[in-house]
Parts: C-alpha cells; structure tokens; sequence
C-alpha cells in the first residue's frame, strides 16, 4: 500500500561562496615608508633668495614646487615618504602669495614636526632692508604685498607678518652678504649633509676649428701648433685612438710641455668650480679637423684627471665620424 504522505520541499543548501578574487578582493599592501629628513620647504621674505634655492635644490635631485598653496604642502609631505613614488626628495617655496598663507602655515607646519618619521626642514630666508630694495631696483619686479604702494612699506609689513613663521624654523639664513653662488652652497650643505659634496662632471669634447667652436664650451684648449699626424703617410686615415697616431703625437717635446701645462691648469681650476657648485664643465681641446691630435689629448684628459677629488670625467668626440673635406 503506498504511502499517501507527500515529500515535503526539498531544503536548500547553501555552500560557502568562494573567496573573491581580483584587485576588489586584495588588501593593499601598506606602503614602504622612506627615512625621514626628505622634504624641505623654504619660505621667507620676498626678494631673499627663493627662487636660487629652488633651483640649487633642483641639481640636488629634490622635485621643487614653488608658490605650492599651503592644503597641498601635507599632500607632498606624505608622497615624500613612499618608496614607490617617483619623487625621491620634495622642495616647496611657500610664502606670502598665497593670501592664507600666514593663518594657515603655522597649525599645518605643527602637525608636520610631529607626524612620526617625517622629520620635515624648514628653511627661512632674509635680508637687510638695503639688500632687498636693492634687488627689488635691480630686478624691477613688483612685491607681492605692494601692487600700488612703496615696496619699503610693503617689507615692513611682510616683515611682521613672517615674525611667528621665522621662529618655527629651523634654519634662518641672512642672505644680505651672499652672492649666489654661496647661497646656492649653502642648500647644496643643508639638503645633502655637511660632509658631502656634489659631483662635478667634467667632459673632454675634441672638435675640428674649421667645423666650429663647440656652443657648450666652458674653456677652450688649441692644440693646432702641434705636428700634424694628418700629413704622414699611413696616419691620415687613423684617428687619435690608434697606437701609431699617439706614438706620434707624444715623441714631440712640445706636446709633452702642452699636456704638462694644461694638466696643471686644470687640475687648479675644476676644485674651484667643484667648490662653487656647478655641476657640469666642459673642457674643449680642438685641433684642425678633429680627428687626431685633440682627440688624443682629450681620451688622455679624461684618464689623467679622473683622480681629482668630487669629479666625473667622461669624453665626447664631436667630429670623429665626419667624412673628410
């Protein structure tokens, strides 16, 4: 006899989900914070030096930012601690431009000094009364509080508006007495530690004189009184690279008492332009046609110069692969 009961609804079951996959479903990784000591803003009074400091900053390799409105300053802060950023070391020049620059500096900067592993640098610039109107007359450039009014009354004023912001910082720099070139030393000290020194490279460029004077030269060398390979048998068709042309070039007293002065010479003159701060020199040598005799001195530059202290010495021959005229 079959049973008259019906089978109740079947129970539905439910089996796990299985875990999302995808970006949607994967945590970001924290981000690798940097050390600290990599983000630096420079303010000051109008006139002191800003703009040489964000451009000596620059040939440091810092990401400069000039006139940045003070809600960004904490947004650069922070990407200058990630490892992953493309900026390595942020610069910003904040200053009176921005007309909420002075309420709102102050309680920004003083949650940056406290954020952990920052370690931000603030920089302050000023100059005598003298020394600003001087630039000001010498730059003709209006002040940023004096559109329609005495550029010293407007001084004045910005002078008393920065009082606070001044005694936050952590360097102040009188750049009354200091010409570029020092003041440009002093950020290259601040931003890279007071016992390093930036790196000059020095390029050895030959050339031919009846091609030209190359544009880029900083100093000039002309070897053309040396005895030319050009007219030897067997050599005109070798360069400054080859063993018989060097072979020639260096049985000559002349070229010998040529190498001993310029040698000298620069070996007094780039420590100088290392302490200056520029960053790259260009040493041309030229002889007539650019193949032999400078590119000789120039290849033998770079090699005996390689041991001057904070250089980088590389070469560059302009018209070796020139044909013949």
């Amino acid at each position: 006899m079959k049973s008259s009961k019906r089978p109740g609804p079947r129970k539905k079951v439910r089996t796990p989900a299985r875990a999302a996959t995808g970006p949607r479903a994967t945590a970001a990784a924290p981000r690798k914070k940097k050390p600290g000591g990599r983000f630096l803003v420079v303010t000051g009074m109008s006139g002191a030096g800003k703009s040489h400091a964000i451009r000596a900053l620059e040939d440091l390799g810092y990401y400069c930012i000039d006139n940045l409105p003070t809600p960004l300053i904490p947004i650069m802060a922070d990407l200058s601690q990630h490892e992953d950023a493309d900026t390595q070391k942020i610069a910003v020049v904040a200053d009176v431009r921005e007309r909420s620059f002075i309420r709102d500096f102050p309680p920004m900067w003083r949650r940056l000094k406290a954020a952990p592993n920052l370690n931000p640098t603030l920089v302050f610039l000023e100059a005598s009364e003298a020394s600003l109107l001087r630039r000001y007359s010498e730059s003709r450039r209006p002040h940023p509080l004096a559109p329609d009014r005495p550029v010293a009354e407007a001084m004045e004023q910005e002078r008393q508006m920065l009082r606070k912001i001044r005694q936050m910082a952590d360097q102040i720099v009188d750049t009354s007495d200091l010409t570029v070139h020092e003041l440009r030393h002093f950020f290259q000290s601040t931003a890279r530690g007071r016992h390093q020194q930036q790196r000059l490279v020095v390029t050895f460029e030959s050339f031919g004189f009846k091609h030209g004077v190359p544009l880029d030269a900083d100093l000039v060398f002309d070897c053309r009184f040396l005895p030319n390979p050009h007219f030897v048998a067997g050599l005109r068709a070798k360069t400054g690279r080859d063993k018989p042309v060097i072979a020639y070039i260096q049985r000559y007293p002349e070229t010998q008492e040529f190498k001993r002065r310029v040698e000298g010479f620069l070996r007094y003159v780039v420590p100088h332009f290392v302490g200056e701060g520029k960053a790259y020199l260009t040493v041309a040598i030229g002889c007539t046609g650019g193949k032999h005799r400078s590119v000789y001195l120039a290849e033998w530059l770079k090699k005996e110069l390689s041991d001057v202290k904070n250089v980088t010495t590389r070469v560059r021959h302009r018209d070796l692969g020139r044909e013949a005229t």
